[in-house]
């Protein structure tokens, strides 16, 4: 064997022995992160070091908890929902920004959050805070279900995908009071949140992280509903979200190719995967720690032990409409009385805390459909096969359609919304028909409600569920929006262009028909349209919790970005105007 053979087969030898060494090493650091003896930020660098091409993996669970925890952050956000996702996401844009969020719930691995269709199936499982309301006296003691997402992406996991932004005068009139909110200042926010698939306009966005397109493959039933509303006098609306939002017509989804683009898909995974930020699933917070009247640090719950995480900079609490105040009031922040009530120490007195619930309300016209294309289909061999292509009806976020009427001429907003769904949608899913028959529902949908409620603490505990009462119809004329809005709904459902499709009226039924008995009707089969917000106001009067850069009055370093900042609700789907709000706060904290 010739010499330069000799120092071939050595050479090679070297080699591999270094590429045994390095995979050793590569072995070891994959043990040490799945472990959490590692942070995945640490992963990340030492993987870089060792000439490692792999990234750390995106869940981060509980037993990562202590690692995580053993490092110090510029901003913590508590909460992955649809605001946290994205207040979390711009903020690790400037690499100067060591950002952590902390999701109490697991990652979104589950496929039933990413097939459309499937969501109804997430409501009271794992994914889902499972919420239910005190007993409403106007339901003679009948209770709501409020599902909550307990999951990346929050609600944007487990909700319709309706992409709406709600009328312009809402928003005006919170700017009346918080420079910087009317929807001349809003609107920006909102493009730069959206990639919106018929394109960049003056009322759209064409290059943001959401994206927001036309169904894929509306349901038929659909369409002839639309041209029933067309035939019974009602105008069309091709784009709800331009200014115009009066009519009715199609609804923009926020999907991409058939699955779901939730605020975890569109916001946190991008940044995660550039390794721009730390996402810790699994991470019960107990109490925000406020030091010298400032936010210092995050207790959180992992795997059964405690953990305590510090920011340097500030606390983004996300936790949404139900979970933001009861975090608030049990870290110390809330009404003196109410805190005292529960053994806690009062830190900040805040009397609106938890305060000015506000949500909306529908309840469901159904009839039976008499040809088998509804989504009782949907679970066939054939429509499996067709949302591989991204078609058919698992593509379909069930209410496709719908529309906003005005049923009080004085109201500056439509105060009626309708929800077409091709298939039956009672009582969340839970009333439908179990035989497999065909049907399809227009759900009427109260989203200018007079009343407010409640989110009070149950206990100090802050694993014990608080105590939401939404006071439902405290105003009798609500029943009236409610009861013209089924009226309608009759109206359009007898047009001509359903003669082919209606089958028997299934509820409420042709035995229901005065105005008392549609009243009836209503406390039986009324839910929410899971839109809880207004718990935390913005404002500056004695009832706000935060103002209008979204800072809680009174404790330094905590901000509040989500639903419940809102002062009054919006008109309609409120999904991307809590994106829109954590666009919002992440521009504020970094020109400040």
């Amino acid at each position: 064997m010739s010499n330069n053979d000799n120092k071939r087969r050595q050479f090679f030898k070297n080699v591999s022995a270094k590429g045994n060494i390095r995979n050793t090493k590569e072995i070891q650091l994959q043990r040490d992160f799945n472990s959490g003896r590692v942070s995945r930020r640490e992963f990340l660098k030492i993987a870089a070091a060792i000439g490692m091409a792999a990234q750390a993996p995106l869940f981060l669970s509980a037993a990562h908890a202590q690692a995580t925890s053993s490092e110090e952050y510029d901003y913590i956000v508590i909460g992955a929902g649809s605001a946290g996702c994205a207040v979390a996401a711009r903020l690790s844009e400037d690499p100067a920004n060591k950002v952590l969020v902390l999701e109490a719930g697991p990652a979104d691995s589950n496929d039933y959050i990413h097939i459309p269709a499937t969501f109804p199936f997430l409501f009271k499982t794992p994914l889902d805070w499972n919420y239910t309301s005190e007993p409403q006296t106007a339901l003679n003691g009948g209770t709501l279900y409020v599902p909550r997402g307990k999951v990346f992406g929050g609600s944007s996991s487990i909700n319709a995908m309706i992409y709406q932004r709600g009328h312009a005068s809402t928003y005006d009139t919170w700017g009346e009071t918080n420079p910087g909110w009317s929807y001349a200042d809003l609107l920006p926010m909102f493009k730069r949140s959206e990639s919106n698939s018929r394109g960049e306009s003056a009322a759209h966005g064409g290059s943001g992280p959401l994206n927001v397109c036309d169904l894929n493959d509306p349901n038929p039933i659909t369409i002839a509903m639309l041209e029933a509303s067309k035939q019974a006098g009602y105008a069309m609306n091709f784009d709800f979200n331009d200014g115009d939002q009066e009519g009715i017509g199609m609804y923009q989804v926020t999907q991409k190719n058939g699955r779901r683009e939730s605020a975890a898909v569109s916001y946190l995974h991008p940044a995660i995967d550039a390794g721009r930020l730390t996402a810790q699933a699994e991470a019960m917070v107990l109490k925000i720690i406020i030091t010298d009247g400032r936010a210092t640090a995050v207790k959180f719950l992992a795997n059964g032990k405690e953990h305590t995480v510090t920011a340097r900079k500030e606390i983004i609490l996300s936790g949404g409409t139900i979970n933001s105040p009861q975090v608030l009031m049990v870290s110390g922040i809330g009404p003196k009385a109410h805190l005292k009530e529960h053994g806690i120490n009062v830190l900040k007195d805040l009397p609106g805390v938890g305060q000015n619930l506000q949500d909306h309300f529908m309840m469901p016209v159904a009839y039976r459909c008499t040809q088998t294309i509804s989504l009782s289909q949907a679970g066939s061999e054939q429509q499996a096969a067709l949302y591989a292509k991204g078609k058919g009806m698992l593509t379909s976020n069930i209410a496709e359609a719908g529309g906003f009427l005005k049923i009080n001429p004085q109201s500056p907003a439509p105060d009626l919304q309708f929800h077409f769904a091709p298939g039956y949608f009672i009582l969340d899913g839970a009333g439908n028909p179990t035989d497999g028959s065909d049907g399809f529902t227009i759900l009427p949908s109260l989203v200018q409600s007079k009343g407010t409620g409640t989110v009070k603490l149950a206990s100090a505990d802050p694993s014990v569920k608080p105590l939401i009462d939404h006071n439902i119809f405290q105003n009798e004329s609500d029943y009236d929006t409610l009861i013209a809005g089924v009226k309608i709904a009759r109206k359009i459902i007898a047009s001509p262009a359903l003669n082919e499709l209606r089958g028997k009226e299934f509820l409420p039924g042709p035995d229901v028909q005065t105005d008392e008995e549609i009243k009836t009707f209503i406390n039986k089969y009324v839910q929410t349209i899971y839109h809880p917000v207004g718990t935390c106001k913005m404002g500056n009067d004695d009832m706000a919790v935060v103002d209008h850069e979204l800072r809680v009055h009174g404790v330094d370093g905590l901000r509040v970005a989500d639903a419940s900042i809102m002062p009054t609700i919006i008109n309609a789907n409120t999904n991307a105007p809590s994106i829109m709000i954590g666009e919002k706060c992440a521009d504020m904290i970094r020109n400040s």
